[in-house]
């Protein structure tokens, strides 16, 4: 149960553009179990499986820990998918305060577990703060929906929802695939949910075999990057913006397409403590898991 609701807490990250599930997992602390437990799936598994039986090669792959945390990633995308995009166009200034202060109390988080800070591990940390960013600022566009394009959004869309900081549906935002996936949860299209899925299943297992292996052989330097990931999304995360370019959806409402950050004072209605409130809550959140875990460390 406690899986399953660290898994409802990655699956309603992953579904807002600018949160990774991969940050909460790190945080829950799961984050090396998940990859361990998603790079032993492969040939092995079916040797293991026709040699040794189901409950052993259900226990080489964690299966249990596995699935009752997608059940809980699923969960959450079909449940609080429109919830949560009604509360970004309605409520912005308290939703994206909030997630800034998740996001920033998390990167606090994992740089502790880097140690001792060296000039190899500040440069990651500098690498992932601005391949975020540039990623964060970027442009979005837009791409033919075809069976195969819908297969490598997955692919990508995984990758990124499993990294830390990096948001896999930011990603899908990016090329222009977004709008479409989340009409397919809605409208429950199964033909289009299952090629994006088989992507998505694709990309997670070569995707964690890599991050399995950095992980065991560069760990800290690893964790600085991961860092750095977070601080660099902070920049979509960013309350205050600008928008830049206005796009017309598929109901005729002018929504906003392309997005600046601003200095506070700089915003019509800079909403000072409604933001405040939101982010210290966002921000605390963290600190009261962080302290539950070392409880039970």
């Amino acid at each position: 149960m406690l899986n399953f609701l660290k898994g409802m807490a990655m699956g309603a990250a992953d579904v807002v553009p600018g949160v990774s599930g991969g940050t909460i997992a790190l945080v829950t602390g799961i984050y090396e179990r998940l990859i361990g437990a998603l790079q032993s799936i492969g040939p092995n598994t079916l040797v293991c499986l026709y040699k040794k039986g189901v409950k052993e090669a259900w226990q080489q792959i964690d299966g249990t820990f596995l699935l009752s945390l997608f059940a809980g990633i699923l969960t959450s995308i079909l449940l609080f998918a429109q919830i949560l995009h009604y509360a970004i166009e309605h409520f912005p200034m308290f939703i994206w305060p909030c997630f800034f202060g998740l996001v920033l109390a998390s990167a606090i988080y994992v740089s502790k577990e880097v140690g001792v800070w060296n000039w190899q591990r500040l440069a990651m940390l500098v690498l992932g703060t601005g391949f975020a960013a540039m990623i964060s600022l970027s442009a979005a566009t837009q791409i033919d929906v075809t069976p195969m394009t819908l297969f490598l959004s997955g692919c990508l869309a995984i990758c990124a929802m499993i990294l830390p900081g990096i948001s896999g549906s930011f990603i899908l935002l990016l090329l222009g695939m977004y709008a479409h996936v989340i009409g397919a949860v809605k409208s429950f299209d199964i033909v289009t949910l299952a090629i994006f899925a088989s992507g998505c299943v694709v990309g997670l297992m070569l995707f964690s075999r890599f991050l399995a292996w950095i992980l065991a052989h560069y760990k800290q330097a690893t964790l600085a990057l991961l860092t750095g990931f977070m601080l660099g999304a902070l920049i979509k995360l960013w309350p205050w913006k600008e928008v830049l370019e206005y796009r017309i959806n598929s109901a005729g409402d002018s929504i906003p397409w392309l997005e600046a950050p601003i200095a506070p004072w700089l915003h019509s209605d800079p909403q000072w403590l409604v933001v405040s409130l939101s982010a210290i809550f966002g921000f605390s959140l963290v600190l009261i898991l962080e302290r539950t875990l070392n409880k039970k460390k």
